[in-house]
């Protein structure tokens, strides 16, 4: 049976958790990892209903002991490592301290090293794999008070694109997906009503339509891989 390493998951209706039950549905073992084992448990037993496989892997992306057992428990031979972990972090630079940026880039870029760094090494054994990472608007341009997120997302854009070109030889497909805009979940809806109301359903990218987007770069063969892949709805602002 084929496996699929996913970290960042959280609400159901997130990208993570959706993320994970697509490829379970796909006939993939999800490994399925955040720091909130509550969450990730009530998302196994919903996959197994479903007739999909899963297990439970409780992992701070930042900690390398904890990423480093994350691939131990999933074993050699993974076929798909999705790295989705990394909020926001706002604020002005003359307002931030050091551990504030630190944080960010640590979230956002450090881990998706450590990760993609394990999951390589799963991957090059068999000569084949696929390991996608979550990319933001901050991918690609810096704005104003988003200074942290900004350089953290932007570095992770910058190693993933190095993965690519170091190991796509060695049979590695590494992909980017910029999410630009809103993602229409429960995420911004507990959160933030207000936006969600004000952006409405035209506003916010379609959930479904992004996982789509992710079983699609997995699904390539090496004959025409796609390295990034940007989605946003037809109104946005771009």
């Amino acid at each position: 049976m084929k496996k699929a390493v996913i970290i960042g998951v959280g609400a159901e209706q997130g990208l993570g958790a959706q993320l994970a039950k697509r490829f379970a549905s796909e006939g993939l073992h999800v490994f399925i990892a955040s720091r909130h084992q509550s969450r990730l448990e009530a998302l196994k037993i919903e996959i197994e209903r479903a007739g999909g496989k899963a297990s439970v892997v409780c992992t701070d992306a930042t900690n390398e002991e904890q990423v480093i057992n994350l691939f131990e428990k999933a074993g050699g031979g993974i076929s798909l490592a999705v790295y989705n972990t990394g909020n926001n972090f706002p604020g002005q630079i003359i307002d931030m301290d050091a551990e504030y940026f630190k944080k960010s880039w640590e979230s956002c870029c450090f881990g998706g090293f450590l990760f993609g760094r394990e999951a390589i090494r799963s991957m090059i054994p068999s000569g084949k794999g696929t390991l996608l990472f979550t990319g933001a608007s901050a991918s690609t341009r810096g704005r104003a008070n988003f200074g942290a997120f900004n350089s953290a997302k932007a570095g992770l854009r910058i190693l993933a694109q190095a993965m690519a070109k170091e190991y796509g030889t060695k049979g590695i497909h590494v992909g980017h997906v910029i999410i630009d805009g809103a993602i229409a979940g429960d995420k911004i809806k507990r959160n933030l009503p207000e936006l969600a109301e004000k952006l409405g359903k035209e506003g916010m990218i379609n959930l479904e339509g992004i996982v789509d987007s992710y079983s699609y770069l997995y699904n390539q063969p090496p004959q025409s891989w796609t390295f990034e892949l940007d989605l946003r709805t037809s109104i946005e602002k771009w």
